[in-house]
């Protein structure tokens, strides 16, 4: 049996866990630089806060229902996960972190899986003031559906939901919109209802050649999972495939100089990740953006992939061909609002075999020099060092309502009064 544990309205609820004066009231946490909801608490879905929706669109809306909202503050987040996660981890030989928020811990063998799901429950709640939904089931698919019946019915539940026959399993999926069902996204949903399928159940009872025609071996693996045949293998995430940096920026800029420093930013910020996890990369992607809430411009996105001539893990290197990529889809006279780096095609440092000639690898030297500038940013009491073509200022965003890092940062811990 697979369990899917996943953290309810995880942003918020972080929050939360510091403010206990926000318990039972709306929260929605901001994206960079407070431009859209990417989080609500459920009495923010309530109050009809819809996920996305820009923050300046919404601001009609907070002040009606008193809703609190917050930047988002990924320090806080992501070391309240680590915590959640290590704490999971007791729980089985076998964990797979799905995502900051859930992940998928493999149950087999384990007795009386309702209690063992509910004492899951209740320790990471009183270790770390996060709640948690559980469900459990004989697939990945399936242990998604119970997952989200656990959620949506906590009375019922109590926050954790068990599909272990095939009753409850036709109940679930009978239940469940096809457009739910998780990996069938929305072009997939679209094919389904235009076939008449409605529910999950009909997807699960479809013929296998219709699936396989009109959504690959990728649906076809699905609908067996959702019938019960396990086909989605537990991963090993302990490496990233891919490692992406991208912001909204503060104001539109409009120069060469400026779009360029940002995209050497994000691209040294990226490359410090890979370093971190002993990679090279052979591919990465560049993109820009306008502002696509301003109704006096057209919206413009452009993007390009650049193939690396050889792995590397060196910022130098990997801001060189970001910046050549940058030059083929930058446009003058444009005002842009963002912009990105993605690094991707990663291979392991100890499996790289070197080209014969000199020029077709990475530059030997350049090893030594990133192993240095990476402790020297990593020792806090350092200013750091970066690259000529960066800014002072390593991020650049607005954050109104950025709460503490009570977590990550001795100086912002909460303050005990004793009276």
């Amino acid at each position: 049996m697979i369990a899917l544990v996943d953290c309810n309205n995880f942003y918020a609820s972080c929050e939360r866990v510091f403010n206990p004066s926000l318990n039972k009231r709306p929260v929605v946490v901001l994206s960079n630089n407070d431009g859209c909801v990417i989080a609500r608490s459920n009495e923010a879905k309530k109050a009809g806060i819809q996920m996305g929706v820009p923050a300046f669109q919404a601001e009609a809306l907070f002040k009606r229902h008193n809703v609190a909202v917050y930047s988002a503050n990924f320090s806080l987040y992501g070391d309240m996960s680590r915590r959640v996660m290590s704490i999971l981890a007791g729980y089985t030989p076998l964990q797979e972190v799905y995502s900051v928020d859930e992940c998928f811990l493999d149950l087999s063998g384990m007795q009386d899986l309702r209690a063992y799901g509910l004492r899951m429950k209740e320790q990471v709640g009183r270790w770390t003031g996060i709640p948690i939904s559980v469900g459990v089931a004989s697939t990945k698919a399936l242990a998604k559906v119970a997952n989200r019946i656990a959620k949506k019915y906590p009375s019922q539940t109590d926050g954790c939901h068990i599909i272990d026959t095939e009753e409850k399993r036709q109940k679930a999926l009978r239940w469940l919109p096809v457009e739910d069902i998780w990996g069938v996204g929305r072009r997939n949903a679209a094919k389904l209802q235009a076939a008449g399928v409605t529910k999950a159940l009909d997807f699960a009872d479809m013929p296998e050649s219709w699936v396989r025609k009109n959504m690959t071996i990728t649906g076809v693996n699905l609908q067996k999972e959702l019938n019960g045949i396990g086909c989605i293998d537990f991963v090993d995430w302990e490496k990233s495939k891919s490692f992406s940096v991208t912001r909204t920026f503060e104001k539109e800029y409009e120069t060469w100089d400026e779009i360029k420093e940002r995209v050497v930013t994000f691209t040294a910020m990226a490359a410090v990740k890979i370093r971190k996890q002993q990679s090279m990369c052979s591919r990465l992607s560049v993109f820009v953006q306008t502002n696509y809430f301003k109704d006096t411009e057209e919206a413009l996105s452009r993007s390009i992939e650049v193939r690396l001539p050889f792995p590397t893990s060196s910022t130098l290197e990997i801001v060189d061909f970001a910046v050549a990529g940058l030059k083929k889809i930058y446009e003058p006279r444009l005002r842009y609002k963002r912009a990105g780096v993605t690094l991707y095609n990663f291979i392991d440092e100890d499996q790289h075999q070197p080209f014969l000639f000199e020029e077709m690898n990475s530059n030997p030297r350049h090893k030594k020099l990133m192993d240095t500038l990476d402790a020297i940013n990593a020792n806090t009491s350092c200013s750091g060092v970066r690259l000529a073509s960066q800014d002072a200022r390593r991020f650049k965003m607005y954050q109104q309502h950025l709460s503490r890092k009570y977590t990550t940062d001795i100086r912002e811990i909460l303050d005990v009064k004793n009276s």
